[in-house]
């Protein structure tokens, strides 16, 4: 897949850190160092444009070490950059720990997934069709 890109962060274009890599790090494009209290979110700026080929998004995630490490986290995860979205990539970053948590320009803080999609037609029914698990929802089927 090809994605049109414009790279005004000032740091090198976004890159698969392995072979088998599914997302590309985003860094913070921001001109000084960020601090999050606990509890406390912000918009962090990265710098890019893209345009998405017609039926492909553009998934935010957080990163694994750093929500592990520090509590920091993408507060709607996943984010969606739709295909005909041309604003600012933006990551919405929370501090879920205990402690401040520093951003400094150029830090490693999210990741983005490219995925296709399907828009849906709907089709109005007076009833769906029966299952097994029927209106079960939120832990009906267990955690054993």
């Amino acid at each position: 897949m090809e994605v049109k890109i414009v790279n005004n962060s000032g740091y090198p274009l976004p890159t698969y850190e392995t072979i088998r890599s599914a997302g590309v790090d985003l860094r913070s494009a921001t001109k000084e160092t960020v601090v999050l209290m606990p509890g406390e979110r912000q918009l962090i700026s990265t710098g890019l444009f893209i345009a998405l080929p017609h039926g492909t998004e553009a998934q935010i995630r957080p990163r694994s070490g750093l929500a592990f490490k520090k509590g920091l986290t993408v507060l709607n995860a996943p984010g969606t950059v739709d295909a005909d979205y041309r604003g600012e990539v933006k990551v919405l970053l929370v501090n879920l720990g205990q402690e401040n948590c520093a951003i400094e320009p150029g830090d490693r803080i999210a990741q983005m997934v490219f995925a296709r999609y399907e828009q849906a037609k709907f089709m109005v029914t007076a009833e769906l069709d029966q299952t097994s698990r029927g209106e079960g929802g939120f832990g009906s089927t267990g955690t054993k």
